[in-house]
């Protein structure tokens, strides 16, 4: 069964504003895929970690809920609800988290 993705002019329900209560209930889901752009809900259990790893394009996360590190390189910055932070194409980075967090990924794809 194909899955389907919000089309242009779509609104998507990311989670924000949920109650704590709800942010357990969210589960991961590819919310947008488009050519160049893909947004993705992300759910990390407590203790979770990504290894050091490279996206196919700039991208931003930003912490929904929860609390995380990431880092980059030398340096190890921590993400609460509301944080946002941008990298760019192929940028190494690696995720923890802290507790069970849920994260907006938005990827642009360097597809030609």
């Amino acid at each position: 069964m194909a899955i389907t993705h919000a089309g242009s002019g779509s609104v998507v329900a990311t989670g924000a504003g949920s109650s704590p209560e709800e942010m357990l209930r969210l589960e991961p889901e590819t919310l947008i895929r488009d050519e160049h752009i893909e947004v993705c809900r992300l759910v990390l259990a407590p203790g979770t970690e990504m290894q050091e790893h490279r996206a196919a394009g700039s991208l931003t996360l930003q912490c929904l809920h929860g609390a995380l590190s990431l880092t980059l390189g030398d340096k190890v910055l921590r993400l609460l609800p509301g944080d946002l932070v941008h990298l760019r194409n192929g940028e190494p980075h690696s995720v923890s988290a802290h507790e069970r967090s849920v994260l907006l990924l938005t990827l642009v794809l360097n597809r030609r």
